[in-house]
């Protein structure tokens, strides 16, 4: 039977003092849980004190403010399905959340969190990066800002210190703009064995569109920050066409770092790449209102 080593438990009674228990040594804070607790199964985590804070109803909102999607790290997965504004704004969200494990995990398992566990085959993190989102970080002395592209450090390791807490996500919400995320996995609900977002912003006649600026995030092939930087370079003043879409899908796939297992070679994982970014980049530009 796998067991987690000896670990205390406290319930964070406010923002303050989550931040503050948080500034132990091997602190972690926990909401869903659904990442973190089988880590501590196989005592890959083996934290001293686990803070709950899921009574930090404060960080559970999703709002338009400002010309920003706002998103509170303890929104649940079920939130950003159900939500019409977010859906609206960015669309990826839905395509994301909609293969986002499974109902039960959806419902508990929180925003802040996937990001916070930083899993190279994570959904979100991709999408994130593709919509150029921005995370807010609370300390005990206030709050910075990280673009979500400088987020994460590496495998399970993000920019958060101790004493810190994500605290919400920003996401720039321009017009004519239309995103998308696709995905291939072994079983409904599964890890990916590769994912594609795309967040487009086009320009020029609706006859005729171009690309004014381009978002790709992958997932689970290596890809550093989750981003395919030198296909989104590529697409920016080129038309919106299928030969452009299937271009950046090519350079995604030639500077991805897929890793060959069990559920597939690497040959395999890039053709995966092209494949599913040429689809994304696709879905999202006709998902773009040119009117709007």
């Amino acid at each position: 039977m796998q067991v987690p080593s000896h670990v205390e438990y406290e319930r964070a009674a406010s923002l303050q003092h989550a931040l503050s228990l948080l500034t132990r040594p091997d602190a972690r804070a926990v909401a869903g849980g659904h990442s973190l607790i089988p880590m501590m199964k196989l005592r890959l985590a083996q934290p001293e004190l686990l803070v709950d804070i899921n009574g930090l109803t404060e960080l559970s909102f999703i709002a338009l403010d400002d010309g920003q999607l706002r998103i509170g790290a303890l929104a649940r997965h079920a939130d950003l399905l159900d939500s019409a504004v977010a859906g609206r704004c960015y669309p990826i969200f839905h395509d994301a959340e909609r293969v986002v494990a499974d109902p039960i995990v959806r419902l508990w398992g929180t925003i802040g969190g996937s990001l916070c566990q930083a899993d190279p085959s994570e959904d979100l993190s991709a999408a994130f990066a593709a919509a150029r989102a921005t995370a807010v970080i609370r300390g005990q002395d206030g709050e910075r800002t990280v673009p979500v592209r400088q987020f994460h450090l590496g495998p399970y390791e993000t920019v958060i210190g101790p004493g810190e807490l994500l605290a919400e996500v920003r996401v720039p919400v321009l017009p004519a703009t239309g995103s998308a995320y696709e995905k291939v996995s072994r079983r409904v609900g599964d890890w990916s064995i590769a994912a594609a977002g795309a967040v487009l912003r086009l320009g020029g006649a609706a006859e005729r569109p171009v690309i004014v600026s381009a978002g790709i995030g992958l997932t689970a092939v290596g890809a550093e920050h989750f981003v395919a930087a030198e296909a989104e370079e590529f697409l920016r003043g080129r038309a919106a066409d299928e030969e452009s879409f299937a271009a950046a899908g090519a350079i995604a796939a030639r500077g991805c770092h897929p890793a060959a297992d069990q559920r597939g070679p690497e040959d395999y994982k890039r053709h995966l790449v092209a494949e599913l970014t040429t689809r994304a980049l696709r879905r999202a530009a006709a998902r773009v209102r040119l009117d709007a």
